[in-house]
């Protein structure tokens, strides 16, 4: 009986503990879309990612930078993949 009460605590004690990891979305942001003249005052680049493709086409990049008020912004937008730089 009291293996059963522990091994219940534990569960419910980790199962809380995911759920808990799993809320904090703190930099995970979702990026804005960048449109046409957006001013970003752009003070530090963080990150710039994109997806992998092996064929030239339109992906969708991100890019995580720091503003000029120290604040972290995300944005998304357009731009042709790197795979477009190697084919002729």
């Amino acid at each position: 009986m009291n293996l059963r009460i522990l091994l219940l605590a534990t569960s419910l004690a980790c199962t809380g503990a995911t759920g808990l990891a799993l809320a904090d979305n703190t930099n995970t942001a979702l990026p804005v879309p960048y449109h046409y003249g957006m001013e970003l005052h752009v003070k530090h680049v963080i990150s710039m990612t994109e997806p992998s493709t092996e064929e030239c086409k339109v992906v969708t990049a991100q890019m995580t930078f720091i503003d000029n008020q120290d604040k972290q912004e995300n944005i998304s937008y357009q731009k042709l993949s790197d795979a477009c730089s190697y084919q002729n």
